[in-house]
């Protein structure tokens, strides 16, 4: 059965993965890799490349799919991405199309696999995301999925109230704690030879996204980090750049101005999957608000300060401090996340999102689905209670 995985970004592309690994060597399953949107473009790292290092053959690129700098280019963007997608899938007719998370990317590609009739696996679907309008995209990916992997019994909940028949949503735990268990970290001496930088503690790393979907003033909160950030002196400050949505260019030159300014600050388009969660295993506190923040670092021990509303809704673990957008809120978090990690406060490292093993289950699935037998997904009533 050949499967088609569709992949834009970097982070996706780190929790994929070990599952697309998995695929590639099933007896029973055939990879298709469908690569779009910031991996092609240079100055978010030229991520594609990585993919390739990696072992993977890319069947299909679609450059249609890349940046966008305002809400009207993303929906010029998925109207583009839509006609691609249809000629790729039409031209390698997987038995099924596998895509992860909530990217306008992805919009494009659900639209076209509706349409065509090719049964959709949705991964991290069920989850909140109320600053960011990926919420809306995830749960319309849902909406035309025909199978579902989902990282909690809170979400497993969510798709089931949304008209999911139960029988399609599987509990996997989250894919950010299996790319940990399937990374080969590095030792810090290895990290600052690969980085090219002196880690000297405190760490913290630093990951700002664009808000999407609620009131905000993106000029404002970049200033506010780098103004909060600057309290720490003494600290290493690793920023990888924002993702590609609607204003992230303000982050992008707010940062790399900074960096030119601070000297033991740090900017880098993508460190990839295997310095990137080195470098969290090493950090003192991983700050902003990046999903990576709420799933992988928790696992590590390592303790979260959470900008904004980018996130809300996620599940938290203990070690995840919460803040609003403004300097003095962050730096105040920022000290109370680096006491705890100190002092030893953070709780066991256990997070909401379950056990290592999600690419296996998720492979498990696959390889027992007869897809060519999966009628048109119908809306299922949750029972009346007396």
């Amino acid at each position: 059965m050949k499967i088609a995985v569709v992949t834009g970004t970097r982070a996706e592309y780190g929790l994929l993965a070990p599952l697309m690994h998995k695929i590639q060597d099933s007896q029973i399953l055939e990879l298709q890799l469908i690569v779009t949107g910031a991996h092609l473009l240079p100055e978010f790292g030229s991520t594609v490349d990585e993919i390739t290092r990696d072992g993977f053959n890319i069947d299909r690129l679609i450059p249609e799919l890349s940046k966008a700098l305002t809400g009207p280019e993303v929906a010029r963007q998925v109207g583009h991405g839509i006609p691609a997608f249809v000629q790729v899938l039409e031209d390698l007719s997987p038995d099924a199309v596998l895509m992860l998370g909530d990217r306008y990317e992805l919009l494009a590609a659900a639209i076209a696999s509706f349409f065509l009739g090719i049964p959709i696996v949705h991964l991290h679907g069920g989850e909140l995301t109320q600053g960011a309008f990926d919420d809306a995209i995830r749960h319309t990916i849902s909406q035309y999925a025909q199978i579902h992997a989902v990282a909690a019994p809170e979400y497993r909940d969510r798709l089931i109230r949304a008209g999911a028949s139960p029988e399609s949503v599987h509990i996997v735990g989250g894919f950010g704690i299996d790319s940990l268990q399937n990374s080969d970290l590095l030792s810090l001496s290895e990290l600052e030879a690969e980085v090219g930088i002196t880690l000297r503690s405190p760490v913290l790393l630093v990951t700002y996204h664009p808000v999407t979907s609620a009131t905000h003033d993106t000029v404002q909160e970049v200033d506010a980090l780098i103004q909060a950030l600057r309290g720490f002196p003494e600290a290493t400050v690793v920023f990888t750049l924002p993702n590609s949505d609607p204003e992230h260019k303000v982050i992008v030159d707010a940062l790399s101005d900074a960096v030119l300014i601070e000297e033991n600050w740090h900017l880098f388009s993508s460190l990839g999957s295997q310095k990137y969660l080195s470098l969290m295993s090493h950090g003192s506190a991983v700050i902003g608000n990046s999903s990576s923040g709420l799933m992988e670092a928790p696992s590590l021990g390592v303790p979260t300060v959470n900008i904004g509303p980018r996130q809300s809704g996620r599940l938290l673990a203990p070690s995840v401090f919460t803040c609003g957008p403004t300097a003095p809120e962050i730096r105040y978090t920022i000290g109370l996340a680096l006491a705890a990690g100190s002092e030893g406060r953070l709780g066991t490292g256990e997070t909401p999102y379950g056990q290592p093993g999600a690419s296996e289950r998720v492979l498990a699935l696959l390889e027992a689905t007869v897809f060519a037998s999966l009628g048109p997904r119908e809306y299922y009533d949750l029972p009346h209670s007396n």
